[in-house]
């Protein structure tokens, strides 16, 4: 494997200060699942790898009682976010997709953070974070500033982040009432592999417990980003929840999805089951909700 020279940063601005210094030939690195693969395939050659380890959060995501708030520091690795327990019982849309990524042994170093900035069509936390109108906290040279997860990812690979920019912490809105959340990760098996497909549904309710008040519906590995299904949501709210209803929004959502051939599924098969997946999670968010 390449050799790099390995920097151990305490602060932020000392971490944002050596990249700044090392420029093209520095890469940050937190769990490392995704950047010591990609140096071993001789898909990245950094002379310096700048550890993140020992500056950012790592503590399990937390629920501010007062605001309704849940901050997830962007260092938190999944396994941390599957056994917290606020995330499995008041958030299942994000249980569902951290529960599911890769196995064990991985999601016991790979962060949330990282999982993000590697910007691939299949990462699994950026459904679910969408979903749930996550904002992305971000520092550099200029200091912090905030983005919408859902226009953080640009294309395979890129992300909303300039040259030397950290993502450090990810903020989820208080939820509304009557709300039900949840994800699938659909694949040619239930082993270790990544998504043909994934989908994520969020239904609030009007206090009839059967009208849609607001939805958030999102499909990874249907485009080159994470896709938010804009014109089924429109379709969904203000209707009654029902198994036609959802159907119909499941549809709409295949029709609005970008779908290709892959070595993991062809577009007409990933098509067909965008419609069948919306439908489904759509009532396990609708019973959760309940």
């Amino acid at each position: 494997m390449r050799k790099f020279t390995y920097l151990v940063p305490k602060t932020l601005d000392e971490a944002v200060s050596l990249h700044e210094s090392y420029g093209e030939k520095a890469k940050y690195i937190a769990g490392g699942t995704d950047v010591l693969v990609k140096i071993k395939e001789g898909k990245m050659k950094p002379d310096y790898l700048i550890s993140l380890k020992h500056i950012l959060d790592q503590e399990r995501p937390l629920l501010n009682h007062e605001s309704g708030e849940l901050s997830i520091g962007a260092f938190t690795t999944h396994r941390s976010i599957e056994k917290t327990s606020t995330v499995r019982q008041n958030f299942p849309i994000l249980h569902d997709a951290v529960s599911n990524i890769g196995s064990v042994q991985i999601r016991n170093v790979a962060t949330i953070g990282g999982n993000l900035v590697n910007a691939v069509p299949s990462a699994d936390g950026a459904i679910p974070l969408i979903t749930l109108d996550a904002k992305a906290h971000i520092y550099g040279t200029k200091g912090q500033r905030k983005a919408e997860l859902r226009r953080f990812f640009l294309g395979p690979g890129q992300c909303d982040l300039d040259r030397g920019e950290i993502l450090t912490k990810l903020v989820i809105p208080p939820l509304d009432a009557r709300t039900g959340g949840a994800y699938v990760k659909h694949g040619r098996r239930s082993a270790m592999e990544l998504p043909m497909l994934g989908a994520g549904v969020l239904l609030s309710l009007e206090e009839d417990m059967a009208t849609c008040a607001k939805v958030r519906i999102c499909l990874g590995v249907a485009a080159p980003t994470p896709l938010r299904c804009i014109q089924a949501e429109k379709y969904l709210a203000g209707k009654a929840i029902t198994e036609s209803s959802l159907l119909e929004a499941g549809k709409i959502a295949a029709e609005e999805s970008k779908v290709r051939d892959s070595i993991r599924g062809v577009a007409w098969y990933r098509r067909e089951m965008v419609g069948v997946l919306v439908k489904r999670m759509g009532i396990k968010a609708f019973e959760r909700a309940k």
